[in-house]
């Protein structure tokens, strides 16, 4: 088995920065995915971040030196090493974990690497994730998890949300703070767009707890006409 570090730093509404920064610096012989173009579909009625098809994702981790006996080291920031994570999980790749940039003592190197390709054969897994109507209808009897930050999940104005508030009932978990004491019960884990939850489900895999991600998350949900609960 080989390690390829892969970088997926991103700013969300700059989609170029996560390239940038990878270009002035990265852990040497890393490969680059970008959270909004290899790492979701485009933007839509899905929200601002829906999950990549199958045959894309294959063909931008294969080209990021992903396959079959390949360990994945992802790092990034904003939940961009989570979201690779989860997404390599999701399409049957086990061997990956998260890896925080502040902890890499070794060099850094600049400018483009030559990645090996390899061979990504996705083998999507089923009952991972949630979708807003299932979610609507029996979010009374699961454990709701927003992962945004508290304002946002207060449902204060902001430049993000375009309809203020959260899911009816939901508990929040700020992606950037130590996860809180969750109750007991079937988990769904969202945020704005489906990337930041993906902290969420990574620390609740660590301890060894799983949970659902509803992709389209507060992008998708704000546009469906859905109960929102704000305070």
């Amino acid at each position: 088995m080989r390690y390829q570090f892969v970088d997926c730093r991103w700013e969300l509404g700059n989609s170029g920065r996560g390239r940038e920064l990878y270009l002035a610096g990265h852990i040497p012989g890393a490969s680059f995915l970008d959270v909004d173009e290899d790492l979701a579909a485009p933007p839509g009625p899905g929200g601002r971040h829906p999950l990549p098809v199958a045959d894309d994702f294959a063909a931008a981790a294969s080209l990021a030196g992903i396959g079959e006996g390949v360990f994945v080291v992802a790092y990034g920031n904003m939940g961009g090493a989570e979201r690779l994570w989860w997404l390599l999980r999701h399409f049957g790749h086990d061997d990956c974990a998260v890896l925080d940039l502040d902890g890499w003592l070794g060099p850094l190197h600049a400018g483009e690497e030559e990645i090996e390709p390899a061979t990504f054969r996705p083998s999507p897994r089923s009952g991972d994730t949630i979708e807003a109507e299932e979610l609507a209808g029996r979010r009374d009897d699961l454990v709701v998890v927003d992962a945004r930050l508290p304002e946002r999940f207060r449902g204060e104005p902001n430049p993000i949300d375009k309809v203020p508030g959260r899911v009816p009932g939901a508990r929040n978990a700020p992606w950037n703070e130590p996860l809180p004491d969750l109750p007991d019960g079937e988990l769904v884990a969202y945020c704005g767009s489906g990337v930041t939850a993906c902290v969420v489900l990574h620390r609740l895999a660590l301890g060894g707890r799983e949970g659902k991600l509803y992709p389209g998350s507060w992008s998708e949900w704000e546009q469906l006409g859905l109960p929102v609960e704000t305070g």
